[in-house]
């Protein structure tokens, strides 16, 4: 039997996160594989332990983490600060498992359980991460409550009295059929039944969203169904399986299985379909499909020319939308913000500076209420963490550049009025700063930001295309940090971003880093197209999404490799780090 050997890895806030990994008893491969699991809600990783003997996999690495509040792991128990948090925290795992054990992420396989297999596919979602494949057991994308409109009344509650918890109604008896499994369950003193609702609404949310937007999955994947599970819900676990962007995919339902899929007393037939598949998915690797021309073809696609294409005159969402554009020219006499948005577009610089100063302006105490709630959106809340995001990187590929004894030479082709970047370089002083955009009121007004900052010495804003190649490619100095912050998610063709890309990566020196932003979700993308207009001389502001996964390939197409990302707690903006490879 193999012997766990207990470890800790350090979260991004600090939190050091207690783990198990089981060595692999011979040295089958090279390089060197990992099978890493995540277990459910409630439980720790030690309940996984029968795994790395019940496994025929002797040539892997077995890790199996304590997710926060849960086993050996810090924390109120059952709770942690954000699901988006412990999505992270998934990532961070990963990274440590690379950097610590030497194993590549091409050569890890993720094994993942109830509320952990939300939780890896939500991290797929959003990170694209270039594991081998996925094995998910009952993922937990909808929890049956049983009591009548629970989640309103959870959401309603936390309003008022803030995070508290719920216990779990679930009995061991109602999770397996095998009986040792039942009285270990019962005996462990480190299973926790209470889960904060901080954490229970959070996974409610991030399951709709991965289950709506499976198709961006693109990692090779095999769903295990319990078929009579009392616990969650199959219906949601059939959409993400058809919807799933997967080229390798499998669905399995378990006939009489209840929710412990991996715990069953019959799991060794499901553990066998585990093992055949990580074989195959090693044996026959497939080629991640090309998303360079999804703008062309495929799910994002579709959806912006659904989204630009007018809807019939009088049909209720016509006249709906047509209301909602009328309640917003009356309300834009009254909020600065909205009344910006109009007169010089929602996406533009000068919106997005008012956005990033979140400061509510407008004509008496109803003017700055409105202008509040106008602050207040969800997309605009994920543009603030966008810009914190942009910062930390910043600071991050500073500090990496001087670590190398490098001068640091930055460059943002499409700047807006450049706030966001100057706030970032305040405590990390560059050697030179150079802000471009195609708009002559932003240079205008990022130049007297610039003077307003005290950085007149080392920075200067010139007008410029961003997606000029042969101009990027010219810049001097040669920069050794880029930045394109809120500009591709803009425009829908992928042959721009790809040109503007190139014309950087023709600029920045080898081993240089450029920070750049994606979008790969947005939960009013509607609202924003029916609703809305933008820069372009008063046109319909109509989003294409790109996936993470999209967005990484154009990226390392253009000779750049992903380092690094954050994305924000609703899954809309991500910013990355990468760096120049020749």
């Amino acid at each position: 039997m193999r012997q766990a050997q207990s470890l800790h890895f350090p979260t991004h806030d600090g939190v050091e996160l207690h783990y198990r990994h089981w060595p692999a008893t011979r040295n089958a491969y090279q390089p060197r594989r990992a099978l890493v699991m995540f277990h459910r809600g409630h439980e720790h990783g030690a309940r996984l332990a029968h795994l790395a003997d019940e496994l025929n996999l002797p040539g892997y690495d077995l890790f199996a983490w304590d997710a926060r509040g849960h086993g050996l792991s810090p924390g109120a128990r059952g709770d942690s600060p954000s699901f988006a948090t412990s999505v992270r925290d998934v990532q961070t795992f990963i990274e440590h498992i690379q950097s610590r054990h030497g194993i590549a992420e091409a050569d890890m396989v993720v094994l993942a359980q109830s509320v952990g297999a939300v939780l890896v596919a939500t991290w797929a979602h959003d990170y694209a991460p270039k594991v081998r494949c996925l094995v998910l057991a009952s993922p937990a994308f909808k929890v049956k409550l049983y009591v009548p409109f629970a989640r309103p009344g959870l959401k309603l509650l936390k309003a008022v009295r803030g995070n508290f918890f719920v216990n779990s109604y679930v009995k061991p008896q109602l999770l397996t059929h095998d009986p040792d499994r039942v009285a270990s369950y019962a005996a462990d003193p480190l299973i926790s039944r209470p889960i904060s609702v901080t954490v229970l609404l959070g996974l409610y949310e991030a399951a709709e969203r991965v289950v709506a937007d499976a198709q961006a999955i693109q990692v090779p994947t095999q769903l295990l169904v319990s078929g009579a599970d009392f616990v969650v819900e199959r219906a949601p676990q059939e959409r993400f399986f058809e919807r799933l962007g997967s080229a390798r995919k499998e669905l399995h339902v378990l006939p009489g299985f209840f929710h412990d899929t991996l715990g069953e007393r019959d799991r060794a037939h499901a553990l066998a379909r585990i093992e055949r598949f990580i074989a195959h998915c090693f044996d026959a690797p497939l080629a991640p499909p090309s998303l360079l021309d999804a703008d062309k073809t495929g799910a994002s696609c579709a959806e912006a020319e659904a989204l630009a294409a007018p809807l019939p005159r009088h049909s209720p969402r016509a006249l709906y939308w047509r209301s909602y554009r009328a309640g917003l020219r009356l309300v834009k006499g009254l909020s600065d913000g909205v009344k910006l948005g109009f007169d010089t577009g929602f996406d533009s610089g000068s919106t997005l500076d008012y956005v990033y100063r979140d400061q509510a302006s407008g004509k008496g105490w109803l003017g700055r209420l409105i202008d509040r709630n106008y602050l207040d959106a969800i997309g605009w809340r994920g543009i603030r963490q966008r810009k914190l995001h942009v910062e930390e990187l910043l600071r991050l590929a500073i500090e990496r550049l001087r670590e190398q004894g490098r001068a640091v030479h930055i460059v943002d082709i499409a700047a807006g009025h450049g706030r966001y970047i100057l706030d970032a370089l305040q405590t990390h002083r560059p050697d030179s700063i150079l802000l471009r955009d195609y708009s002559e009121l932003n240079v205008q007004q990022g130049t007297a930001l610039i003077q307003e900052k005290g950085l007149g010495e080392i920075a200067r804003f010139v007008q410029g295309d961003a997606f000029d190649r042969q101009s990027l490619a010219s810049l001097d100095p040669r920069p050794t940090l880029a930045v394109v912050s809120g500009l591709y998610e803009l425009f829908a063709s992928n042959q721009w971003v790809g040109n503007s890309l190139a014309g950087l990566a023709d600029a920045v020196e080898d081993g240089g880093y450029l920070v750049y932003t994606g979008q790969p979700w947005h939960p009013q993308l509607e609202m924003i197209a029916r609703a809305l207009t933008s820069h372009r001389g008063g046109d319909a502001w109509v989003m294409r999404r790109r996936s993470q996964a999209e967005m990484d390939q154009l990226v390392e197409a253009a000779g750049f490799r992903k380092i690094t990302q954050r994305i924000d707690p609703w899954g809309i903006f991500s910013v990355s780090l990468a760096q120049r490879v020749r």
